[in-house]
């Protein structure tokens, strides 16, 4: 069931997608060790939430402080591909599971860019 409250944010694509990877990450790190519960699995956890969470404060400001922020989900992206890699490389995921994180990343990574060039764009034209 949807909520009638609405944030503008929420229609975005790239919110959305990025909030979807994160339950993804979140349903993977939950089959890793004990030992991993307070390390990679919540760092990778974290790193996933942190896109979307970023997309959402972003977007109440100005374009230049949303610009910013996305430049921060931007770089969550990328932390998501080392957290992905060490849990391949220590055997918590499988390489299919991997790649899965991979091409999503890829994909969030050009949602963001193209999401940060529009809003670059709206900033250039109220020079």
């Amino acid at each position: 069931m949807e909520s009638k409250y609405n944030f503008k944010f929420e229609n975005l694509t790239t919110y959305n997608s990025a909030m979807e990877f994160g339950e993804v990450v979140n349903s993977l790190t939950k089959k890793f060790p004990n030992e991993e519960k307070f390390e990679l699995a919540s760092q990778f956890r974290r790193a996933a939430d942190s896109i979307a969470l970023n997309i959402a404060e972003g977007s109440s400001g100005s374009d230049k402080q949303f610009y910013n922020y996305l430049g921060n989900a931007w770089h969550g992206t990328h932390e998501c591909v080392a957290c992905s890699s060490k849990a391949k490389m220590r055997g918590y995921i499988t390489f299919q599971d991997d790649e899965e994180n991979r091409r999503i990343v890829i994909e969030l990574s050009k949602m963001i860019t193209t999401l940060r060039n529009r809003i670059s764009t709206r900033i250039d034209n109220k020079k």
